[in-house]
């Protein structure tokens, strides 16, 4: 990765993580969880208000955590709105091997989203830092799945 890229890359970051988008409750949330990092103490809820066909119609977070962990987030709440329950979990599974280095799947459809979240890629240089980048991810996946509450240690 070029060094103009990494400085890009590390901007947004920042941008997100001082600015987090959608940092809110959400009133009318059909779903929400409480997610964990016990690693570094990042704690998040994530809501979501889902319509009758399970689209995303909005998205949110409150909590504290570090940059990675809330630029993740932030990120996160503007790509979902208007994702199906299923765009959103092939997008964690797209995420999740970004982030780890694993093969991923296929990102057909959702190339741009993916391209967006390219800027949270160099997390998996850090392994410690790959459960700060997807507690957010791990968190809306709970939501959509009823639970409450979850930790990247579980």
């Amino acid at each position: 990765m070029s060094d103009d890229l990494r400085d890009l890359y590390q901007e947004v970051i920042l941008d997100h993580g001082k600015r987090p988008r959608n940092f809110r409750q959400i009133d009318n949330a059909s779903h929400h969880a409480h997610g964990h990092n016990p690693l570094c103490g990042d704690q998040l809820v994530v809501y979501l208000a889902l319509d009758e066909a399970g689209v995303v119609q909005d998205v949110s977070f409150v909590g504290k955590g570090c940059a990675i962990s809330t630029a993740s987030a932030s990120l996160m709440t503007e790509i979902l709105k208007g994702k199906s329950e299923a765009q959103a979990k092939r997008l964690f599974e797209l995420f999740h091997a970004m982030c780890t280095g694993e093969d991923s799947p296929s990102a057909e459809g959702l190339e741009d989203e993916m391209e967006r979240l390219e800027v949270l890629s160099g997390v998996r240089e850090f392994p410690s830092r790959v459960k700060c980048a997807t507690l957010a991810w791990h968190t809306v996946t709970a939501a959509m799945a009823g639970q409450d509450q979850i930790s990247t240690e579980d």
